[in-house]
């Protein structure tokens, strides 16, 4: 097997706002001190006047960022997901979402895999927190092509956008040419008839190699990458209730208010069938290393083929 090209989508989102700048001359970004975390440094350096950095003053930049808005600008705020969800929760509920204004949010070093920061820094409640927020969009992208893609589709829609990026380099394994990105539609990666894998985020590639290992043991996987969780796909979910009877989601984000309940949600109300999560379970994650961290909390391809064999042969 060739080797796998890797990168973040952090650093996607910054390569991304600065391709889009001749095209929105209206676009600005606003940054916390954190432009070379965060990668709207790539930004800065070509539009250093449309750059603003706020410092470290996360809730204040989120709210000039919503006055912008409504003075015909795009605005891209950026700064970790810790900050841009967590200290900034109530500027963005109460400046940027009650009022539905056209601001979109990069949320960089989100998850598990932000490795060595530790707990404190690791938002694994970022997707729980923005689902509350009415008329929020949510994108978590898979890999670098669907990152560029979805951060495309976010200045095209007018209202407020939480954007999830790793700063851990993750496969990219989305084909450039052939790839279409619609917002708030699955995309099926794998076809399968015994169990549905239902991911978002890097952790897509696991989910896709976790079926190629359930293949070779007889078991027929679907996988669905889920990349806009607010509004979420119901249609292919559905579907894949109905056609498979049996699903497992996976996210690096914690099993409480993300992914799995926003998927069991549609179930339940359309066509009930199990529902088991891998995610963080309620706990806090630890300081190390980001990919060790992975296999920590079961978000690797051999633990979701295990987790999904295990179902399988249960229902048999």
């Amino acid at each position: 097997m060739a080797d796998v090209v890797k990168k973040a989508t952090r650093q996607s989102y910054g390569e991304a706002i600065t391709a889009l700048a001749d095209q929105y001359p209206n676009l600005i970004v606003f940054d916390a001190d954190l432009a070379k975390a965060t990668k709207t440094d790539i930004f800065m350096k070509a539009h250093p006047e449309r750059h603003f950095d706020c410092g470290i003053a996360e809730c204040n930049m989120t709210g000039v960022a919503a006055g912008a808005s409504t003075c015909g600008y795009i605005p891209f705020v950026s700064t970790f997901a810790m900050f841009a969800a967590g200290r900034a929760f109530e500027q963005v509920r109460n400046s940027i979402g009650y009022p539905h204004l056209n601001v979109k949010i990069g949320a960089t070093h989100a998850g598990i895999s932000v490795g060595e920061d530790g707990a404190t820094h690791q938002c694994c409640e970022d997707i729980a927190l923005m689902r509350t927020i009415p008329g929020m969009t949510i994108i978590n992208p898979a890999d670098d092509i669907e990152a560029k893609a979805a951060v495309a589709a976010a200045v095209e829609y007018v209202g407020p956008v939480y954007m999830r990026f790793a700063r851990l380099a993750t496969p990219v394994f989305n084909n450039p040419d052939t790839y279409k990105f619609e917002l708030g539609k699955g995309i099926q990666l794998v076809d399968g008839k015994d169990i549905t894998i239902i991911a978002t985020g890097p952790v897509n590639y696991e989910a896709v190699k976790a079926a190629e290992i359930l293949k070779a043991d007889g078991i027929s996987a679907r996988v669905i990458n889920i990349h806009t969780i607010k509004p979420i796909d119901r249609d292919i979910i559905i579907k894949a209730a109905k056609e498979t009877g049996l699903l497992l989601t996976v996210e690096e984000h914690t099993v409480i208010g993300g992914l799995g309940e926003a998927v069991s949600e549609v179930v339940c109300t359309s066509c009930p069938v199990p529902v088991f999560k891998i995610g963080i379970q309620d706990e806090f994650g630890y300081s190390g290393n980001g990919e060790e961290l992975l296999k920590r909390f079961g978000l690797t391809a051999p633990d979701i083929a295990a987790r999904a064999k295990e179902l399988v042969t249960n229902r048999k």
